[in-house]
Order: C-alpha cells, then structure tokens, then sequence
C-alpha cells in the first residue's frame, strides 16, 4: 500500500466529502482518491451495475430515446395504425 504524501493529505481535508483530483505529469492521466468504504459501495453495486440489462431498463432506454427524437409529436400517431411489413396500395 502507498503512503499519502503530505501534499495529498492536506488536498484531502481540504476537500471535505468531495473527491480529490490526482493528475500524472508524465502521462495527463487523471485519477480520484476517495474512501475505500465509497469505492465499496461502487464496486458492490449501489452505484454502479455491470450486469445484464434488465428489460425494464431496455424498455426505459427505448422510451427515452423515442422521446429524444419526437416520437411524442402528435404527427407522429400515424405510425401507431400501421401493420408490419403491409404496405398501402392507395
């Protein structure tokens, strides 16, 4: 385990409950210190979920996506009467 250095002790209590920045000179990367009983939590799922999309979220995605793109106009309701893979010969 690395020790904090007094730099990054002092940005932490500085920083209260907030995260704290870390950059690599060498390589820009960014990283974010924060308690382990936080990253905890991410990593048992309270915040974050790496499993199989459920079909509810599925459903959710879908609506909001329609909805992005104006799937709500009121021009739109034709779309609700038509039958898959039957085309109108008028």
């Amino acid at each position: 385990m690395i020790t904090l250095s007094k730099e990054i002790q002092k940005a932490i209590k500085d920083a209260q409950e907030d995260p704290v920045r870390l950059v690599d000179p060498e390589t820009n990367a960014e990283y974010v210190v924060l308690p382990v009983e936080t990253f905890e939590l991410m990593r048992k799922g309270r915040y974050y979920d790496d499993g199989p999309i459920t079909e509810e979220e599925q459903t959710a995605l879908l609506v909001e996506m329609g909805l992005s793109i104006g799937w709500d106009d009121p021009e739109m309701d034709v779309y609700n009467d038509m039958v898959p893979g039957r085309r109108d010969e008028s």
